[in-house]
Order: structure tokens, then sequence, then C-alpha cells
């Protein structure tokens, strides 16, 4: 219905005015095209149509469909933030990080054969690192075969278009009846870095206080109750 698309396009619209303010009031821009998405067990990005683009480019404001947000789905949050122009490219740097394609090919070499068979046990369609493997020399000599023929998918290392730094934060979130949970990728501490700006926006800034964290969320929770008993128990007396 009109009423069902203009809530998805809303949703959409926010998401991105929210990232844009944050990233602006840093002077930094989101790196173009970097997806954060939907996923279910073996799945990945490639396998949904529920995407978050960040700085989206001109095909991707195109093909990206409008979606919202429903509970107990699950999203990689994979964001990348630098101060330079946002455009990409590839940095001169060997990767050391695949995950298996949906290709088949009969691979000619014994040590193709082993590395393959190794990873699809082990890793099935997730994403692995080489320092995964025990003897990544012999890991890299069945590699080769397996990315020539497009068994194996490369995640390169991205960079700035202009040499600026890239910044990238990956955790997963939980969308939950209460709020939405952050399960790993560690806890930011902005203590540990000190800007020359700040954000102003009071909306930003609110969003911002709140904790994704499970536990973080349950003790202001509890304060919250504590509190609330103590400034009964002082009315009534």
């Amino acid at each position: 219905t009109q009423k069902e698309e203009r809530k998805q396009w809303y949703q959409r619209r926010v998401r991105a005015d929210t990232i844009q303010k944050i990233t602006d009031s840093y002077k930094c821009t989101p790196l173009e095209g970097m997806l954060s998405y939907q996923i279910k067990r073996y799945q990945t990005e490639a396998d949904t149509d529920k995407q978050i683009v960040l700085n989206p480019s001109e095909m991707q404001k195109k093909e990206v469909k409008d979606m919202e947000f429903a509970v107990h789905e699950v999203y990689a949050m994979d964001v990348f933030v630098t101060p330079g122009t946002g455009k990409t490219k590839e940095y001169n740097s060997n990767t050391t990080v695949y995950r298996r394609t949906e290709e088949i090919y009969q691979l000619k070499m014994k040590a193709s054969r082993a590395f393959y068979s190794d990873v699809c046990n082990r890793f099935t369609l997730m994403p692995f690192t080489l320092r995964a493997f025990e003897e990544e020399t012999k890991a890299k000599m069945g590699l080769k075969e397996c990315v020539t023929h497009e068994l194996l998918q490369a995640y390169p290392v991205q960079q700035d278009a202009t040499g600026q730094p890239v910044a990238q934060f990956k955790f997963t979130v939980l969308v939950v009846p209460n709020g939405n949970i952050r399960i790993n990728g560690g806890i930011f501490d902005p203590a540990t870095c000190k800007s020359e700006h700040k954000i102003e926006d009071k909306e930003i800034v609110e969003l911002l206080a709140q904790s994704a964290n499970r536990k973080t969320a349950n003790k202001k929770k509890k304060k919250k109750a504590k509190s609330a008993a103590e400034e009964a128990k002082t009315t009534t007396n």
C-alpha cells in the first residue's frame, strides 16, 4: 500500500540522514557503496534484499530496494568512514580474507582440492582468513587455483582514493522487541579518542547515548528501577 511504501522510504531516509549527520559533524565521509545487511544462517551480503548502503553510488540508489526492520532479524553492520572524499580504490596489498562462492569447478591440483575441502568443512559460506590455517604456506599453494576459477572471492583491502586513512567498525545487531542488542564487535570507548569536532544535533546526541549493549542496558534499567523505588519510599515517608 501507499502507506507501507511511505513508511519504508521514511526508515531508509532516517538511516541515511542519521549516518550523514554524524559523519558531517566530524568532517568525515562514509566510504562509497559499503554494505550493512540482514544475515541468516549460511547467508552472505549477496543473498538478501535487506541492505543498508552507506554513501550509495548512483547505480545503488536505483538498485537497492526500500526496506524496514522487523523484530527478530539480525544485521551485520559494516561501517567505513574516512576524512577523504569517500571514493574507494583497492590498496596495493595482498588480502588474506576470502569467502566461498557458489561456483562449481573440478580442481586439478591435489593441494587445491585439499585446501578447498578444508574451507568447505570449516567455514561453509562464511568469510575466513588464511591465518586460520596451521600451515599457511600450504594453504596459499591451494588458494591460487580456487581464486582463479572463482570458487573463492577475495575481500580486498580498501582505501580512500586520495590516500586518506579509513576507519572500519564491524559488529552484529539483533533487533528485539525491547530495542537493539549488539552481540559482538567490542565496545568503543570515546575516551580513547580526542577530536576537535563534536556533534551538536540534540536528537543525535540522545540517540548515541542509548546503549545497544545488553549488560549496560540492564544496569541502567536496574538503576532506574532502584531510583524510582527510593523516590517512592521517600514520598511515602
